[in-house]
């Protein structure tokens, strides 16, 4: 009999240690750890999509915490999330053209905010506000780079809406980026079929600081690697008037199909097939 509860005490403090570590770990892996912050200043930011980001999150600069998240709010009547930083006092030297980037902890770990130091001589003071920011990318962004298709721009400035037409869209759906040189300059608002002309209408929301797109400019649906998501790909040309809102891209070039580019190789052939077949010289 003692030894069964010799048994059941030892099991019984077994488990009490092993939930005494679990949430020991748990503190030092989420934002409750080092909660305690000596004098510090205010900084704010905005960011498009801040996740799972909580308050009292860390904020570091080069992987070392200089202060935690204040508080976070969504902007009245925008889809911008204002983020309040509390940083410590002694770390009064962050240049004002800083960027404020939404990190993970590791493959499942908590978020933080992570700050890359610009090159201004004018540094951010108590209430000031960076306006340099990068979100965290949801899970879906993340594989759709990883399939070449990279993301969209996060237009926090803003966006005007540009209209293209399409004779075949392929696998385009709206969220898929527009791209200027390789570059994300917007996102395909929305991709609809028009039953009168049947064709796809494609709409593209461009951020406003890309006001200067020559309105004689093509658009083409192309696709990131050989099995990477579509985007919209736009190409400048040299008329003296700009895109406005709501004006529609006459120039566009539809997506290619895989069936097609087959049908075109099996059809033309390799360059080096032509003349295979004549018969050699001398052959009856």
């Amino acid at each position: 009999m003692t030894q069964r509860k010799s048994y059941a005490v030892g099991t019984g403090l077994f488990i009490v240690l092993g939930f005494a570590a679990l949430a020991y770990l748990a503190t030092q892996t989420t934002s409750i750890a080092n909660v305690h912050q000596g004098p510090s200043y205010t900084v704010k930011t905005h960011f498009a999509n801040v996740g799972q980001l909580k308050e009292r999150a860390p904020v570091k600069i080069a992987g070392v915490r200089v202060g935690q998240v204040e508080s976070i709010a969504l902007e009245p009547g925008k889809e911008v999330a204002d983020v309040t930083l509390s940083i410590d006092n002694k770390y009064d030297q962050i240049p004002v053209d800083s960027v404020a980037t939404v990190f993970t902890s590791g493959l499942l770990g908590d978020q933080y905010v992570g700050l890359q130091f610009g090159s201004a001589k004018k540094f951010v003071a108590d209430g000031g506000t960076l306006a340099l920011s990068k979100s965290t990318e949801p899970l879906e962004a993340m594989l759709g780079k990883f399939f070449g298709a990279g993301a969209s721009a996060d237009n926090l400035g803003g966006t005007y809406t540009v209209k293209a037409r399409f004779t075949n869209v392929g696998a385009l759906s709206p969220g898929a980026p527009v791209k200027m040189a390789g570059v994300a300059i917007g996102s395909v608002q929305s991709v609809q079929a028009d039953p009168v002309k049947l064709d796809a209408l494609v709409t593209l929301a461009i951020d406003k600081k890309y006001d200067q797109i020559p309105d004689d400019s093509s658009a083409a649906v192309f696709t990131s690697g050989l099995i990477g998501s579509q985007y919209v790909a736009v190409q400048p040309g040299g008329s003296p008037d700009m895109l406005k809102d709501g004006d529609e891209m006459i120039l566009t070039q539809s997506a290619m199909q895989l069936e097609d580019l087959i049908g075109k190789f099996l059809v033309n052939g390799s360059p080096g097939d032509k003349g295979g077949n004549k018969p050699a010289a001398g052959a009856k």
